[in-house]
């Protein structure tokens, strides 16, 4: 098992040695929950990801585990949240020279970059990153949904798990591009729900979500890619990026109610995010996907509960704990049923 999960264990004694030096016994105890949370929340992530990496090769594996973990750790939990204020509040993510040259001559250090406001102002950084939940939660929703449909609208598909509700989406896939319209009807539905200036925000937010996953779900065909995007190369690199961001969003905004310090958060998430890419790596090396027939169905379920919630949230406040509790009872569901029509056939071929 080290094998797998000796890398999440290390940057976990790092990022809490750490996390204690900033906060001291708070700041561990934030961090430690903060990764718990993140862990737990992003397990059908895990294995959404292994069901695309079990297509690849050993190399575009290798540079999803590294490289793509640099981009999901540091990219989308603490540059792409400095990018979404600095655009907001219209200034530079990082500091530049003239926040040097200030604090040289002032002694005081400005808050003149988004990076300085979330160190000197964290309250601040804090409420102009939530007044963007709706753009947020809309894209990222509408993304996952996206993901959701794209599995079980499958014609072709023949294994189900909830047969009766399965099999009728399989066959809707017959319909062309109907992942496309069904989740332009849920946004037009939600936006319906909320005011009329919030309500475009959410929509426009959303169909530029699904705008996004069809570009990316064609890019591996402009890249020479043979496979489907979401299967190998270029397009399936940027594919799980932007689906482990999507997965992050909620999370990233989440992680406000406990701490305002970006630097417990980063830690935090960062930790949760490497405990997924080890039951990653986990689900792909040991074929555990293969043995439990309707996991990768329970995690596409689960995607889908989490997209709908996502989008709901632009109306109600939905806790994260019911998010995560619905998830994993899908997650665990579909493992155990596995693992009894694994046991009942096996005891109906009898002894070999």
């Amino acid at each position: 098992m080290w094998q797998y999960f000796g890398g999440s264990f290390i940057v976990t004694a790092l990022g809490l040695a750490g996390a204690f030096a900033i906060g001291g016994w708070t700041g561990l105890w934030v961090a430690f929950n903060l990764a718990l949370l993140e862990t737990s929340l992003s397990f059908d992530n895990a294995v959404v990801n292994a069901s695309v990496l079990k297509h690849w090769d050993e190399k575009w594996r290798r540079r999803f585990l590294v490289w793509g973990m640099l981009v999901a750790v540091f990219g989308m939990r603490v540059v792409f949240p400095l990018v979404i204020v600095g655009v907001i509040a219209v200034m530079a993510p990082l500091p530049g020279p003239v926040s040097l040259y200030e604090w040289l001559t002032t002694g005081s250090w400005p808050a003149s970059d988004v990076l300085s406001m979330a160190i000197v102002k964290p309250h601040e950084y804090a409420n102009i990153l939530q007044s963007a939940h709706i753009e947020v939660t809309a894209f990222g929703g509408a993304f996952l949904m996206l993901v959701f449909w794209n599995f079980f609208l499958d014609h072709e598909k023949n294994e189900h798990w909830f047969k009766p509700v399965e099999r009728v989406l399989a066959k809707l896939g017959k319909l062309d591009m109907a992942a496309i319209l069904l989740s332009i009807l849920v946004l037009l539905g939600v936006a319906h729900l909320l005011p009329e200036a919030d309500g475009y925000r959410f929509l426009i937010a959303g169909l530029w979500g699904v705008v996004v996953y069809v570009a990316v779900d064609g890019v591996g065909s402009l890249l020479g890619d043979d496979n489907a995007a979401a299967k190998t190369g270029w397009g399936g690199f940027i594919y799980l990026e932007i689906l482990d961001a999507s997965f992050s969003f909620d999370g990233v905004l989440g992680a406000f109610a406990l701490t305002k310090n970006i630097f417990l958060i980063a830690i935090g998430l960062g930790i949760g995010a490497m405990f997924v890419r080890s039951f990653t790596l986990l689900l792909v090396y040991k074929g555990t996907l293969s043995s439990l027939r309707y996991l990768e169905h329970g995690a596409f379920w689960a995607i889908g509960a989490l997209a709908a919630v996502m989008l709901l949230a632009a109306r109600w406040h939905i806790p994260e704990a019911i998010t995560g509790g619905i998830a994993a009872v899908l997650i665990v569901l579909a493992a155990i049923h596995s693992w009894w029509v694994n046991k009942r056939e096996s005891s109906l071929r009898g002894p070999v």
